[in-house]
């Protein structure tokens, strides 16, 4: 016998990209679907069609042949005709985890292949023994980064109860003397959420949590002008239960909650839905190396926040998705194997 095996394309893929990175996100998907020989469909979020329309474009005066690269727009009923359509192989989703579970059961039930990076509500730790002033800019970063609208923001801060005030303080400080503006004035620092539904979303949590009794320790309203700006807004609170604390907030939203010891800290930190990123800060290699294993997250990032090489496989564990993106993973997941066995 002669037998060997072969990758091809999976076929024809959906390719389903959010708004908060649209043209980024977008290349994420695209570069191993077309890589592995697949024509895609590129449907982007109806906040942000204009990148991947221009992507578009530019696709077609690269040399790329019509057909190969095609950009669908419109809203959630597109998106949905995309999914369920019976000439389209594979899904691939980035978004919230309730529209996810959604794709996900069409996928499923059509047998369809499938891979979706979901939300989180990441943890970020600081040991008694870290750097502290690389954890609070790190920390600073973490979560109000492209003004907290990203899907691995580290939301959630649990700090040393003996470090527990200096940290809030420099947190506190630093939001304080950021500048919320236009994100085209190069004055700006933190610039505006993309909607006014997404302002909504977040101006409810924050308000959630003023109503159960977490301390609103610095932000919390709106900045200057027309807008929809959201200043970068720190609470404290003990209590784990609460929607802050749990929920994904997809804004410039930090919980910060003091604990004890490390199996006390890994114990809350994975006690949630969401499994995507978390992070430690530390002096302790053997401590890293401990928590970065009790961590049940696809991403755990030690002294940095969001990772240092693009091959790095990117996903979740549990409501945080399926698959992985990037790397030697990301590619896998649009191509389907063959294997061959011939009689001589």
């Amino acid at each position: 016998m002669f037998c060997y095996v072969v990758k091809e394309p999976v076929g024809v893929c959906g390719l389903i990209v959010p708004w908060n990175f649209p043209l980024l996100i977008a290349t994420w998907e695209l570069a191993p679907a077309l890589a592995a020989g697949c024509t895609v469909v590129l449907k982007p979020a109806e906040q942000t069609p204009l990148s991947a329309l221009r992507l578009g474009e530019l696709a077609l005066e690269a040399g790329i042949p019509e057909g190969v690269l095609n950009v669908v727009t419109g809203d959630g009923a597109t998106g949905a005709a995309l999914v369920d359509h019976p000439d389209v192989d594979k899904i691939a989703f980035t978004g919230s985890t309730v529209v996810g579970r959604e794709i996900g059961a069409k996928c499923g039930q059509a047998l369809k292949r499938v891979t979706l990076e979901l939300g989180g509500k990441s943890p970020n730790i600081i040991l008694p023994d870290a750097d502290l002033r690389a954890a609070v800019s790190g920390s600073f970063q973490g979560i109000y980064y492209n003004t907290g609208q990203a899907c691995n923001a580290g939301s959630r801060l649990f700090v040393h109860r003996d470090q527990f005030d200096e940290v809030v303080s420099g947190l506190a400080e630093k939001a304080g003397k950021t500048r919320v503006g236009p994100g085209l004035d190069p004055s700006s620092q933190l610039g505006p959420l993309v909607s006014a539904e997404q302002l909504e979303r977040v101006t409810g949590y924050i308000g959630a949590g003023k109503r159960d009794g977490a301390e609103l320790v610095v932000g919390g309203n709106g900045g200057d002008g027309d807008g929809y700006f959201v200043e970068p807004t720190l609470f404290t609170t003990e209590d784990d239960s609460l929607s802050i604390t749990r929920e994904e907030i997809f804004g410039p939203v930090l919980v910060a909650q003091p604990y004890e010891s490390i199996e006390e800290v890994a114990e809350r930190a994975n006690d949630t839905e969401y499994g995507l990123a978390a992070g430690v800060w530390t002096r302790d290699l053997s401590n890293a190396h401990r928590l970065a294993s009790l961590l049940r997250a696809g991403s755990v990032y030690v002294n940095n926040w969001r990772g240092g090489d693009a091959a790095l496989p990117f996903g979740g564990f549990k409501a945080s998705g399926v698959g992985r993106e990037h790397g030697r993973e990301g590619l896998e997941a649009y191509l389907e194997t063959k294997s061959v066995s011939i009689a001589l």
